[in-house]
């Protein structure tokens, strides 16, 4: 197996995220590179298709449910934030990144995530750069993706509609799959990213954990779970008692006390 589609990829994340972030000095906000960040991971797995050709059944599936994932995800993300200021985290890091956060901002923030993303897109190549058949393991693969979108593209679907009703502002979604975790779609994430990492192993590319166990820190560690609850009490009161009812991260029935609690009220 050749690296050179592995380098090509990095090159093509870097050319977009500099194109992006020029386009952000003249708009003078950086938070569009939340729905870039999904579709580095379609740019790379095109690279990657373009040099394995011909396609193997694992590459053609692969490729699929990247684009499906990438295109879903920056089309919410882009609809949700359209019209919108600069997000509050950018806002943040903007402040402590003064003077010239503008040019820091290629390092920071687009450089940065084109960096992670071409990590993680490690199972990817692997995947699409394999010729050999498809195993079982493909099909569990295929399946976790499935229960991934369930959880990421629902739980974006019902807390866009949560938010929609202005009668809910200020509030806590705590019902349809928001009610067995805090996070449903950072919980999908999670299984979608593992379950690329199965296609990888069933094309032999066991050592690619480096990306799913990579994406899990960022998602529970970094940028996902612990930097919204960091903030998210101070403007959301009722998300305290959330916490204490709700799983943070699997799915799972509440909590016994709280039900007790609940039931004694």
């Amino acid at each position: 197996m050749s690296w050179n589609p592995y380098w090509l990829s990095l090159g093509a994340i870097l050319i977009v995220g500099v194109l992006s972030w020029l386009f952000s000095l003249v708009k003078k906000d950086v938070s569009f590179v939340d729905s870039l960040w999904s579709l580095f991971f379609l740019i790379a797995a095109i690279v990657f298709a373009v040099e394995a050709q011909p396609l193997s059944e694992r590459a053609v599936l692969v490729l699929v449910l990247v684009a499906i994932w990438s295109l879903r995800l920056s089309i919410y993300i882009t609809v949700r934030n359209w019209g919108q200021p600069e997000d509050y985290r950018y806002q943040s890091i903007r402040e402590n990144n003064q003077p010239g956060f503008g040019f820091k901002s290629l390092f920071i923030v687009f450089g940065l995530q084109g960096a992670l993303a071409w990590a993680v897109a490690l199972p990817l190549f692997v995947s699409i750069s394999s010729h050999s058949a498809l195993t079982v393991l493909d099909y569990a693969a295929a399946t976790l993706w499935l229960i991934g979108l369930i959880f990421e593209a629902g739980g974006d679907y019902q807390l866009s509609r949560f938010k929609a009703d202005p009668a809910n502002k200020g509030k806590v979604l705590d019902s349809g799959l928001w009610r067995y975790t805090r996070h449903p779609n950072y919980f999908g994430d999670f299984c979608i990213w593992w379950a690329f990492y199965l296609f990888a192993i069933s094309a032999g590319g066991w050592w690619s954990i480096v990306s799913p166990v990579l994406m899990s820190l960022l998602l529970l560690k970094v940028s996902g779970v612990a930097m919204l609850e960091s903030t998210i009490s101070e403007r959301r009161p009722e998300y305290a008692d959330y916490i204490r009812r709700t799983n943070a991260f699997f799915p799972g029935p509440r909590r016994r006390a709280a039900k007790m609690k609940e039931i004694s009220s």
